[in-house]
């Protein structure tokens, strides 16, 4: 599962990178040569609807998606953890779900052939990013389920605030100032 995890690391700095790359060169070139690209709008909006849909899972394996965690928190661990296997199994179904759907959506795409409208690529390959985004979600919902279902410790159970403040503290003890 390493490599995994490199390849989606490695998707999102590329990107990001290449997104960051190709805005600079669009603003150089438009306000100091006075020329624009026309490919570079719709290339850079392809980029960052793959820098979401991968980010989504990255967000998932690291756990730093936003929780509403209030009512979890009044319960005990066993039934927080109920809680957050219901939960994430819900989210794997979602995820599930919205990946059979995107992989009809890009066949659909390469059946009708057509390209986009600025770039000479055919438009189911630029598409491919939302069963592939979500199939790497379900992936990662899937792990936080096993986490939860086996007793690990599992990020969706997560007390941000706790966790702030150990981040907070270690800095204090590492030489970092307070």
């Amino acid at each position: 599962m390493r490599w995994i995890e490199h390849l989606e690391e490695g998707l999102i700095a590329f990107l990001l990178a290449t997104m960051t790359a190709v805005t600079f060169g669009q603003v150089v070139a438009r306000y100091v040569f006075n020329y624009s690209f026309v490919w570079a709008h719709e290339l850079t909006g392809v980029m960052f609807g793959g820098l979401i849909f991968f980010g989504m899972s990255y967000g998932v394996r690291m756990g730093v998606h936003i929780g509403v965690d209030a009512f979890v928190k009044s319960l005990s661990r066993g039934a927080a953890r109920v809680v957050g296997m219901v939960a994430t199994s819900l989210c794997v179904v979602y995820a599930v779900i919205v990946t059979v759907g995107g992989w009809i959506y890009v066949r659909k795409m390469y059946e009708v052939g057509i390209e986009m409208q600025d770039l000479p690529i055919a438009q189911w390959i630029p598409r491919m990013v939302l069963p592939l985004g979500f199939a790497l979600l379900t992936l990662r919902f899937a792990q936080v389920l096993w986490r939860l279902a086996t007793g690990q410790e599992a990020h969706l159970l997560g007390d941000e605030a706790e966790e702030a403040l150990k981040l907070k503290d270690n800095g204090a003890t590492h030489g970092g100032t307070r």
